[in-house]
Protein backbone atom coordinates (compact mmCIF):
# COMPACT_ATOMS: atom_id res chain seq x y z
CA UNK A 1 0.00 0.00 0.00
CA UNK A 2 2.37 2.53 0.57
CA UNK A 3 4.28 1.75 -2.15
CA UNK A 4 1.64 2.42 -4.39
CA UNK A 5 1.08 5.79 -2.57
CA UNK A 6 4.60 6.83 -3.09
CA UNK A 7 3.98 6.43 -6.95
CA UNK A 8 0.84 8.00 -6.91
CA UNK A 9 2.56 11.01 -5.51
CA UNK A 10 5.83 10.76 -7.52
CA UNK A 11 3.07 11.10 -10.72
CA UNK A 12 1.53 13.55 -8.63
CA UNK A 13 4.47 15.85 -8.39
CA UNK A 14 5.80 15.02 -12.01
CA UNK A 15 2.04 16.54 -13.37
CA UNK A 16 2.81 19.88 -11.46
CA UNK A 17 6.32 20.28 -12.38
CA UNK A 18 4.90 19.89 -16.30
CA UNK A 19 1.52 22.27 -15.31
CA UNK A 20 4.33 24.67 -13.67
CA UNK A 21 5.88 25.06 -17.43
CA UNK A 22 2.18 25.83 -19.32
CA UNK A 23 3.48 29.91 -20.21
CA UNK A 24 1.44 32.03 -18.86
CA UNK A 25 -1.61 32.70 -21.53
CA UNK A 26 -1.69 29.14 -22.94
CA UNK A 27 -3.31 25.92 -22.10
CA UNK A 28 -2.98 22.61 -22.56
CA UNK A 29 -4.87 19.35 -22.10
CA UNK A 30 -4.80 16.89 -19.10
CA UNK A 31 -4.19 14.31 -22.19
CA UNK A 32 -1.25 16.27 -23.35
CA UNK A 33 0.14 16.15 -20.01
CA UNK A 34 -0.35 12.22 -19.78
CA UNK A 35 1.43 11.70 -22.79
CA UNK A 36 4.27 13.77 -22.04
CA UNK A 37 4.79 11.87 -19.08
CA UNK A 38 5.03 8.41 -21.16
CA UNK A 39 1.51 7.43 -19.50
CA UNK A 40 -1.08 8.26 -22.68
CA UNK A 41 -3.88 6.52 -21.42
CA UNK A 42 -3.53 8.66 -17.84
CA UNK A 43 -5.08 11.83 -18.30
CA UNK A 44 -8.23 10.85 -15.86
CA UNK A 45 -5.24 10.91 -13.22
CA UNK A 46 -4.00 14.03 -14.40
CA UNK A 47 -6.75 15.35 -13.28
CA UNK A 48 -7.44 14.03 -10.47
CA UNK A 49 -3.71 15.11 -9.56
CA UNK A 50 -4.75 18.77 -10.63
CA UNK A 51 -8.29 18.51 -8.53
CA UNK A 52 -6.44 18.59 -5.23
CA UNK A 53 -3.00 20.40 -5.96
CA UNK A 54 -4.63 23.43 -4.05
CA UNK A 55 -3.35 21.50 -1.44
CA UNK A 56 0.13 22.21 -2.34
CA UNK A 57 2.28 25.11 -0.81
CA UNK A 58 3.38 26.20 -4.10
CA UNK A 59 0.84 27.95 -6.90
CA UNK A 60 0.15 25.17 -9.40
CA UNK A 61 -1.43 26.92 -12.28
CA UNK A 62 -4.03 24.61 -12.85
CA UNK A 63 -6.49 26.64 -14.45
CA UNK A 64 -4.28 26.25 -17.78
CA UNK A 65 -5.24 23.05 -18.53
CA UNK A 66 -8.69 22.15 -19.95
CA UNK A 67 -9.67 18.68 -22.04
CA UNK A 68 -8.93 18.04 -25.24
CA UNK A 69 -11.63 19.94 -26.68
CA UNK A 70 -11.06 22.85 -24.86
CA UNK A 71 -13.31 22.93 -22.02
CA UNK A 72 -13.63 23.64 -18.44
CA UNK A 73 -14.01 20.42 -16.80
CA UNK A 74 -12.10 21.18 -13.46
CA UNK A 75 -13.81 24.34 -13.07
CA UNK A 76 -15.34 23.23 -9.80
CA UNK A 77 -12.11 22.74 -8.07
CA UNK A 78 -12.08 26.35 -8.00
CA UNK A 79 -13.58 27.70 -5.71
CA UNK A 80 -16.64 29.02 -7.66
CA UNK A 81 -18.18 28.05 -11.14
CA UNK A 82 -16.37 31.08 -12.79
CA UNK A 83 -13.23 31.27 -11.06
CA UNK A 84 -11.12 29.52 -13.40
CA UNK A 85 -12.88 31.72 -16.78
CA UNK A 86 -11.94 34.65 -14.93
CA UNK A 87 -8.08 33.46 -14.41
CA UNK A 88 -7.83 31.95 -18.12
CA UNK A 89 -9.28 35.30 -19.65
CA UNK A 90 -7.01 37.84 -17.19
CA UNK A 91 -4.43 35.63 -19.23
CA UNK A 92 -6.01 36.57 -22.82
CA UNK A 93 -7.87 33.77 -23.59
CA UNK A 94 -11.40 33.58 -24.85
CA UNK A 95 -13.46 31.33 -22.87
CA UNK A 96 -17.18 31.04 -24.03
CA UNK A 97 -19.78 28.49 -22.45
CA UNK A 98 -16.88 26.80 -20.70
CA UNK A 99 -14.99 26.78 -23.78
CA UNK A 100 -11.68 27.56 -24.70
CA UNK A 101 -12.30 29.66 -27.80
CA UNK A 102 -8.85 30.04 -28.98
CA UNK A 103 -8.04 26.50 -27.82
CA UNK A 104 -5.88 25.50 -31.18
CA UNK A 105 -3.97 28.91 -31.45
CA UNK A 106 -3.26 29.01 -27.38
CA UNK A 107 -2.46 25.34 -27.08
CA UNK A 108 0.97 24.15 -25.73
CA UNK A 109 2.13 20.91 -26.11
CA UNK A 110 5.12 19.88 -23.65
CA UNK A 111 5.94 17.07 -25.71
CA UNK A 112 6.52 19.10 -28.50
CA UNK A 113 7.84 22.27 -26.51
CA UNK A 114 10.00 20.50 -23.91
CA UNK A 115 12.60 18.55 -25.81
Amino acid sequence: MTGKKKNNNDFFSKVYDVTCLIPYGRVTSYGAIARYLGTGRSARMVGWALNICHNNPEFIPAHRVVNRKGLLTGKRHFGNSSTMQQLLESEGLIVEDDCVLNFREKFWDPSAELQ
